[in-house]
């Protein structure tokens, strides 16, 4: 494996290399490749259906690709095949943690019952030390005082906000975000993408699937431009939402830019 992303000079994290999955005849994803530094922000735009949740899923483990492989430079590295099984593809979830485009809380559970339960029951980690760590996490994004409150009792900015913080307790090496704003009433947008700022800033690996085009040029370092399951432009943000070279990119850049 390279030892640096080429895009970044970074150290490489994940290398993705020939990820395909099809769902009956629908191939959703035509051999993706990429490579993600250590401490970098990758965005990866395109329009609905074009694979981008997709990819996310293959990399959390939670979809089990036909083919290719994704692999961690301190491991686990999985290579995909037919008969590859779902305790094979989790082992990425040791690495990864998912932040959901529909928050996915656990509606009977509180807001620090739902952060604790993957360190607890996936980790094996301490109840009291688990809880300590959602305290702080929770504090950190402003939703100290909605430790014992359950997700009907929040609004959708506050739910995304524990979804994020529910991702950190796990201690990923990658934060994986699908369309972490597009659920949300455009007023609570600021709050949750302030967080993902923020995380960004302070080093966390990501791979962020978003419309939000102007917050992927402000934190991402890479932006992959996706259609019908294949790569059709990659580049620094300001040439692929800038100045892209690819003709489906500056239809697909023009039409979130100039929506009427």
């Amino acid at each position: 494996m390279s030892h640096t992303d080429p895009a970044t000079n970074a150290p490489a994290l994940l290398k993705v290399t020939g990820l395909q999955k099809s769902f009956g005849d629908h191939q959703v994803l035509k051999s993706i490749d990429l490579q993600i530094g250590k401490g970098q922000v990758l965005a990866l735009i395109g329009p609905s259906g074009s694979g981008k949740t997709t990819v996310l899923r293959c990399l959390n483990g939670l979809e089990i690709p036909d083919g290719g492989e994704v692999a961690f430079s301190d491991g686990p590295a999985v290579v995909f095949a037919p008969k590859t099984t779902q305790k094979q593809a989790q082992v990425l979830r040791t690495r990864s943690a998912m932040v959901f485009q529909n928050y996915n809380l656990f509606p009977h559970m509180t807001v620090l019952e739902n952060v604790i339960e993957g360190p607890i029951q996936v980790q094996r980690r301490k109840r009291s030390e688990a809880v300590a760590d959602a305290e702080a996490l929770l504090a950190r994004v402003g939703l100290g005082q909605k430790r014992d409150q359950y997700p009907h009792q929040l609004s959708g900015g506050q739910q995304q906000r524990v979804g994020i913080v529910r991702a950190l307790a796990l201690k990923p090496s990658l934060l994986l975000f699908d369309e972490p704003t597009s659920a949300l009433d455009p007023e609570l947008v600021g709050d949750v993408l302030k967080v993902i700022k923020e995380l960004a800033d302070e080093g966390w690996t990501m791979v962020l699937v978003t419309h939000e085009l102007a917050f992927a040029r402000e934190v991402a370092d890479e932006v992959v431009f996706m259609d019908q399951g294949v790569v059709i432009e990659r580049g620094h943000p300001d040439v692929v939402l800038r100045a892209p070279q690819n003709e489906r990119t500056q239809q697909f850049v023009h039409r979130l830019l100039n929506p009427f």
